[in-house]
């Protein structure tokens, strides 16, 4: 994987923002309450805020891998993976990569048969991807990964009731993105 710019700071606003709202919609709208998957989810949207971390995965010639039928073959050891390290990393991904569109872009993913009629992906049911793909990285569970395990578990039994609290959360955002809009256009006086 290819993440040679930093990350977002632990007290980066936007960080601090998604935190809070990704805590409340999963307490509340999803009636999840674990603070490790609400902290780890947060950290999902704030990474995937950086355009290059949405598709960080290349296969063995460097073609960037965009979709999630493409990232199932490159995971599989039996295929192209070249490694179990290889596996968990891209399994990993496949995992955040469909939570945070389930989540965020349903109208997206519903929409692919239309858009890309011929992509593999229209084939692909992202939500039991996410969650077969965390069910594998929790399989991992010796050595250097044996103390994340027990979280990507989580994150797969609880995988679709994440989807439901950001699905809650992108209206919430939306209004946050209106009103702000709202209130600058008026501090601006555009309409003058």
């Amino acid at each position: 994987m290819e993440r040679d710019e930093p990350r977002i700071s632990p007290n980066h606003p936007l960080r601090l923002l998604f935190q809070e709202l990704v805590y409340r919609h999963l307490y509340d709208a999803a009636d999840l309450h674990d603070a490790e998957v609400a902290d780890y989810v947060s950290g999902v949207l704030t990474e995937f805020t950086r355009v290059d971390r949405l598709y960080p995965i290349r296969n063995i010639v460097g073609h960037r891998l965009e979709e999630v039928a493409e990232l199932l073959v490159e995971s599989n050891p039996l295929l192209d993976a070249n490694s179990f390290d290889r596996e968990r990393e891209v399994r990993k991904h496949i995992g955040d990569f469909t939570l945070f569109l389930a989540g965020q872009f349903p109208e997206v993913v519903a929409a692919l048969p239309r858009l890309r009629p011929l992509s593999p992906d229209t084939f692909v049911d992202y939500v039991a991807a996410g969650k077969k793909s965390y069910a594998v990285v929790a399989a991992f569970n010796l050595f250097e990964y044996r103390d994340e395990a027990p979280l990507f578990r989580r994150l797969s039994d609880s995988f679709e009731r994440c989807v439901v609290g950001l699905n809650q959360m992108k209206g919430e955002l939306e209004e946050l993105q209106t009103g702000a809009y709202r209130h600058t256009r008026g501090d601006l006086d555009l309409d003058a």
